[in-house]
């Protein structure tokens, strides 16, 4: 049986999603593998902390927010890409 993803994983994955161009809110559920109401708690949590950028505006009836990785996100991205090296490299030794 899988293990269930962390919460750092969940977070990982959307960041990822967006820098590799999905940008739309059920685009970005759809990539990792989430239902709606978290994943729109995690955008919400992630432009608060000026991780994503919501840009966008009112076309009609609907709203269209697509979401950007801000330099902060791509930041944490490599952040733990290195980090994931690391712990790599220390399995090896």
């Amino acid at each position: 049986m899988p293990s269930r993803r962390s919460r750092l994983d969940i977070i990982l994955n959307i960041l990822t999603a967006v820098k590799e161009g999905v940008d739309k809110p059920t685009r970005i559920m759809y990539a990792t593998n989430l239902s709606w109401k978290p994943t729109q708690n995690i955008l919400e949590t992630l432009t608060r902390q000026g991780l994503l950028r919501d840009i966008g505006g009112e076309e009609g009836k609907r709203t269209k927010v697509r979401y950007q990785l801000t330099e902060k996100g791509m930041d944490v991205i490599r952040y733990f890409d290195k980090a994931k090296d690391l712990i790599a490299l220390e399995d090896i030794l």
